[in-house]
């Protein structure tokens, strides 16, 4: 008898959306454990407020959500490299330092979008330029 883990049956059907549901669920609980998710989370709730308050146009608040949603897309990703990276070489290497560094790399492209959006529209607002 072998302790490996079984592979589990693939389900179909309507089963198959509320299965897909719980390991989207799973996902948003591992990423809920990075520091780094929860101060871009929170982050992007200030601006969305902050855009919010100052009265910025309602294309402008969807957008900046919309910056939030794909930086935490980007974050998930991330963490998903990251956790493969570390599974298949424990060890250093060059190659797994790079894709770690490219998963860091795409979610700094995003946080910047996000903050050069943001005082864009803060700035436009409030017609300091």
């Amino acid at each position: 008898m072998s302790d490996k883990p079984q592979k589990p049956d693939k389900i179909h059907g309507i089963a198959h959306l509320f299965a897909a549901a719980r390991y989207s669920m799973a996902g948003g609980q591992r990423l809920w454990g990075e520091t780094a998710f929860r101060h871009q989370l929170l982050a992007g709730l200030c601006i969305v407020a902050i855009l919010i308050w100052i009265g910025a146009e309602m294309s402008h608040i969807v957008m900046s959500i919309i910056l939030v949603g794909l930086t935490i897309a980007a974050e998930a990703l991330n963490t998903a490299i990251e956790e493969i990276v570390d599974l298949v070489s424990p060890e250093w290497s060059l190659a797994a330092k790079h894709a770690k560094d490219l998963g860091s790399f795409a979610v700094f492209s995003m946080l910047c979008l996000n903050g050069t959006f943001a005082l864009f529209v803060i700035l436009t607002t409030l017609n300091w330029i």
